[in-house]
């Protein structure tokens, strides 16, 4: 089960790289190409989805991973019909910092249907859009405003909000292109207030920024348009994460 190895692999303090995968970003080859770097780098899961998608390539993206690599993936569904059989668990996302009530519960009530007739690790997931220093896609597409990047209390309080109401796990997102990544200083307020495993993405640019996101709490670190600019980084920047294990010990 992907989330009782997060849980685990939390407790123990140790850090994963996940990789975004934007459908829409990556011809076939290009695909192939990144799933066997991901395989050689030793990333640990990859992410599949993305808040705007133009082209139907969704479900033969997640086909085309899965066939080049036993990495575990995961959706990260921008709306209801990035749904996939073949993946190896979604995250339930609610947009717990907007308010935004198709992105809180409308999309996935259009979803519970579809995922309660597959055999899909479902993982409700608190989404937590962050202040990354541009808008994004994620921000205008979901027509909310980010969290500011210098209140970590707010944070912490959509954090824990999202854990009373049942949220398994949190996901920090600048969003993709962001200027900055999320502040440590948030990321060590909800990993210490909250508890929840926390996956954290967004604006992570270099192996330093990496490591640094997860010795500030973050239990996954999630890069994508990073590795899309310059595939050559992705082993120093996995490398860099899983050594945060041994900073914090």
């Amino acid at each position: 089960m992907v989330y009782q190895k997060l849980l685990t692999d939390a407790g123990f303090g140790e850090k994963k790289l996940a990789l975004l995968i934007d459908p829409d970003k990556q011809a076939k080859d290009q695909l192939i190409q990144l799933a066997n770097n991901a395989h050689q780098a030793n990333v640990d899961y990859i992410l599949v989805g993305g808040s705007l998608l133009h082209r139907d390539t969704f479900h033969e993206t997640v086909r085309c991973v899965k066939q080049e690599t036993d990495i575990p993936v995961l959706l990260f569904p921008g709306s209801a019909w990035q749904i996939s059989t073949e993946a190896d668990a979604l995250l339930f996302l609610s947009l717990i910092s907007g308010r935004n009530a198709d992105l809180l519960i409308g999309q996935q009530v259009q979803a519970a249907p579809l995922l309660h007739e597959t055999s899909l690790e479902v993982i409700s997931t608190g989404y937590m859009l962050v202040d990354g220093g541009a808008p994004t896609t994620a921000s205008y597409i979901s027509q909310t405003a980010p969290l500011p990047a210098n209140k970590p209390e707010i944070a912490t309080a959509t954090g824990l909000a999202g854990k009373y109401l049942g949220m398994q796990l949190l996901y920090l997102d600048a969003g993709s292109g962001a200027k900055n990544p999320v502040p440590h200083e948030m990321i060590k307020a909800v990993r210490h207030k909250v508890g929840l495993p926390l996956i954290v993405g967004g604006g992570i640019r270099t192996s330093e920024q990496a490591l640094q996101t997860a010795r500030a709490g973050a239990d996954v670190v999630v890069i994508g348009t990073v590795i899309e600019q310059t595939p050559a980084l992705l082993p120093s920047i996995t490398q860099a994460v899983h050594s945060a294990l041994h900073y914090a010990g």
